[in-house]
């Protein structure tokens, strides 16, 4: 009977160094992780001039007020995706951002 072991060869693999993609690439990174800080507070003030047109012209014409509470819900989870994994920079962007889409909400169906 042969011997089947003979002349077989085991391919491993050898294990390559992964290049290093975009995203990942440490200054990359160190700049992505500063100015989300800076998007996270730009972020909101985008919506005051929505806010503004609401409470101070007392208008809400054109503005949903389904979309932005569908925008609370998703805000809600974020909340509860920061507050699992510990990030708390994203639980306080997601709560003014609650605040604010509350706020259009109210202005919405009050003046809409």
């Amino acid at each position: 009977m042969p011997n089947h072991s003979v002349g077989i060869h085991h391919h491993i693999k050898r294990k390559q160094k992964r290049k290093e993609s975009f995203l990942e690439n440490s200054f990359t990174k160190q700049f992505i992780d500063r100015a989300i800080y800076f998007v996270g507070f730009f972020g909101p003030i985008m919506t005051l001039p929505q806010l503004s047109k609401i409470w101070l012209e007392k208008n809400a014409e054109g503005v949903s007020a389904v979309s932005w509470g569908a925008y609370i819900i998703v805000a809600i989870f974020w909340v509860l995706y920061g507050l699992i994994h510990k990030e708390k920079p994203l639980v306080v962007i997601s709560l003014v951002w609650i605040v604010l889409e509350f706020m259009i909400v109210t202005g919405t169906l009050m003046y809409g």
